[in-house]
């Protein structure tokens, strides 16, 4: 397990995203793109988080033009779709932008 937590969203490929998800007992990765809209909304809220859950939660971005291997794997048809990672293993799926209350609550489900 990585000593330090993340106090940002940290960028993940088709190469390391296992071992990102793996490092930390929860892990959240939003896979986006920078042509959609709601992604970007998701972007401020994602960075509050990362600070806010520092500890608790690793916020990764996947981005599903550049990562295609990844994104085809996990079944993301629609973005962003933010997938939640208990213990290396994924446990959720969340689709849409999301306010960021409504994050913290699903997040707290694996703590």
């Amino acid at each position: 397990m990585s000593e330090t937590w993340p106090k940002e969203p940290v960028d993940v490929t088709d190469e390391d995203m296992d071992e990102f998800v793996n490092d930390y007992p929860v892990a959240m990765v939003d896979c986006w793109a920078a042509w959609c809209g709601p992604c970007r909304m998701m972007e401020p809220v994602l960075e509050e988080l990362a600070v806010e859950m520092s500890g608790k939660v690793a916020i990764g971005k996947l981005n599903v033009d550049q990562n295609k291997d990844k994104s085809a794997e996990y079944g993301v048809s629609s973005i962003p779709t933010l997938l939640i990672f208990k213990d290396g293993e994924l446990k959720d799926k969340a689709i849409g932008a999301l306010p960021k209350d409504d994050l913290k609550e699903l997040l707290a489900n694996y703590l």
